[in-house]
């Protein structure tokens, strides 16, 4: 099957700039749900990737993701919000994206052409056999992505990937691939919109997935998150009241003491 870059074919709609405001929110809130649906017809190889991760960490392994651009900041952005969600460690799940922090808020020129970097910047992290690195890239082509993966192959490190394009050669490349395919943007080539979203959303299922299989959540609770706020620490409290039979002021005493809900609810009149 012949390689097609649907997320760079033209946009089915046609003078975007005579539109009107509604016209434009309406229509790319129609293009917007069709994502969920391109979403779903990936499960299969979604599972497979969760199902591989957990397994990756259950043997000491770490996650990676690799990724330039939109797609490297959406994956900084899944591996940033899991110690505050989860009580991980912060280098259990880890964001590289091609030019470095700099990029999460400025384009680096040329960074997502070199395809040697993003091995160079995976073995500043003593990447090992056990960890897995998914690369992510809307395209399918991106040389800092593919360069890693086929490094990470080589030395026996298990790949995934997330892309938005059928039969990439990123998807060839990975052990794991995952392809969500959305077609073509409301502004064509504009991957950040339905491509960037289809992204986040398997990112939000790795991820969650992933830390509820290794039991970072009890029932449907984050009973390991990070207390780092009045908020947090709030909705602590109740979800100790909610587990065992105190006070709000009890509750807040045992979430003082114990420092997450878990360790308060399980040390709870031992």
């Amino acid at each position: 099957m012949a390689f097609t870059k649907t997320t760079e074919q033209s946009s089915k709609y046609e003078h975007l700039e005579k539109m009107s405001v509604n016209e434009l929110l309406t229509n790319i809130n129609n293009e917007d749900k069709t994502v969920p649906l391109a979403v779903e017809k990936a499960l299969p190889q979604i599972e497979a990737l969760v199902t591989q991760t957990v397994a990756s960490l259950k043997s000491g392994g770490r996650i990676f993701y690799i990724g330039a651009g939109t797609s490297g900041r959406l994956g900084v952005v899944d591996a940033s919000e899991c110690p505050p969600t989860f009580g991980v460690p912060f280098d259990l799940v880890n964001g590289i994206i091609a030019g470095g922090d700099t990029a999460i808020r400025r384009a680096v020129e040329n960074a997502e052409d070199n395809a040697t970097q993003a091995w160079i910047d995976l073995q500043a992290h003593n990447i090992n056999q056990n960890d897995i690195v998914i690369g992510i890239a809307a395209s399918g082509t991106t040389p800092y992505v593919i360069g890693g993966l086929e490094a990470c192959n080589a030395n026996n490190i298990v790949t995934g990937c997330i892309t938005n394009n059928a039969g990439s050669p990123l998807a060839l490349t990975a052990k794991f691939p995952v392809e969500v395919v959305v077609g073509p943007e409301f502004v064509t080539g504009s991957s950040r919109m339905k491509a960037g979203t289809a992204q986040k959303l398997v990112l939000n299922m790795i991820s969650t997935a992933t830390m509820i299989q290794l039991g970072k959540v009890k029932g449907n609770k984050m009973v390991d998150m990070q207390l780092s706020n009045i908020k947090l620490v709030d909705r602590g409290v109740k979800m100790i009241m909610g587990e065992i039979p105190v006070s709000y002021e009890e509750a807040s005493e045992l979430l003082k003491k114990y420092g997450s809900v878990r360790n308060a609810v399980d040390n709870y009149k031992k």
